[in-house]
């Protein structure tokens, strides 16, 4: 949302389900208001609690959205969404998803037909499992008593992600519209399906199959299960269909990213995010990327493509040890590694001191 690590913040920033007011008006809403465009959110909004904070939306630069009530009800079947401020009657019977799809691609036509570009932000509810958010009951089933699997919840993002491609098509700015794909975290280790028979939800294990090898969930853990994410971006005519880069990117980056592409200059707020564009198009970073900042829960770590260090001293190889079973010795360090050490030493300690 603001191209800044949410430590920077402070206490606002490290908030569950909190938006620090400092964020507002720096927001990639914003950013995109400034240049012109239309603006609108559609999906999960973990910033406030809705009902007590109608217009949070509107405050960080989107013009219309449609979102769900966290954890004041369902997302997906029989949701809870507050549009433009106003709480939505008619989502009985309706399915989350398509209706935040719906409401992007209205905004899009309407956008265009009123001669304005459009910057729509898609933050999903797929694939999340549902939560208990009703007292005394559990959100709406799916199907034949229980809820979606995962795998049933990925075959409803890519329709989602379809129907918008398809709209595009369809209001005829496919060639002109720039589509970045991208997720806040890895697979789920689980995710909640059907209510047993003493009330409880339960919650099977997540696998995936890679390479011909079972993998389970790993979202909350600091290997590649759990952050190392999709980025698919697409834009006919400009990017090279098929392309395949190795830079690296963290979700700070998004928000210089579009406005570079947007055609604005700088406004000023430091901002840890830096811009991909000119990576999309074939050439060179402006700045580099030379790692990547993890934090949760107050563990963090950078990491170098192909090395990782931990705030407590942990130092791996992730060439040979993909899975960091075994921490380097630091005192036995020699050459590249003792090199790549000290350089994401620096940046963590940078980083590290500036919590304090």
């Amino acid at each position: 949302m603001t191209g800044r690590y949410p430590f920077r913040f402070g206490k606002e920033g490290s908030k569950w389900g909190g938006y620090p007011d400092a964020g507002e008006g720096i927001s990639i809403g914003d950013r995109m208001k400034n240049a012109g465009y239309a603006t609108a959110v559609a999906g999960k909004w973990q910033l406030c609690m809705m009902k007590n904070d109608l217009q949070q939306p509107g405050r960080t630069g989107f013009d219309e959205w449609c979102l769900f009530g966290w954890h004041e009800g369902g997302r997906f079947d029989d949701p809870l969404i507050y549009q433009d401020g106003k709480l939505r009657n008619d989502t009985s019977g309706q399915t989350g998803p398509e209706l935040y799809t719906e409401f992007l691609i209205d905004f899009m036509e309407q956008s265009h037909d009123e001669g304005k570009p459009f910057f729509a932000y898609y933050p999903m509810a797929l694939c999340h499992d549902v939560t208990d958010d009703l007292k005394g009951e559990h959100v709406a089933y799916y199907r034949d008593g229980r809820w979606m699997n995962y795998s049933e919840m990925m075959s409803m993002m890519d329709d989602m992600i379809g129907r918008l491609v398809d709209g595009l098509e369809r209001i005829g700015v496919r060639d002109n519209t720039l589509v970045i794909f991208t997720t806040d975290n890895g697979t789920p280790k689980a995710s909640y399906l059907y209510v047993n028979e003493k009330g409880e939800m339960v919650r099977p294990g997540v696998l995936s199959i890679q390479n011909g090898k079972i993998v389970p969930g790993g979202k909350g853990k600091f290997d590649d299960t759990g952050t190392r994410v999709p980025l698919i971006a697409s834009w006919p005519g400009k990017i090279k269909a098929g392309s395949v880069v190795e830079d690296m990117v963290d979700l700070t980056d998004y928000l210089p990213t579009v406005a570079e592409v947007a055609g604005l200059e700088s406004d000023g707020v430091a901002r840890d995010g830096k811009s991909f564009a000119p990576v999309l198009f074939g050439q060179k970073r402006k700045e580099e990327r030379p790692w990547i900042y993890i934090d949760l829960k107050g563990k963090r770590c950078v990491r170098a493509p192909d090395w990782k260090l931990y705030d407590k001293g942990a130092f791996y190889d992730l060439k040979n040890d993909p899975l960091e079973k075994s921490p380097l010795k630091v005192n036995g360090l020699s050459g590249k590694a003792k090199k790549k050490y000290a350089e994401l030493q620096t940046a963590l300690d940078g980083l590290v001191g500036s919590l304090k």
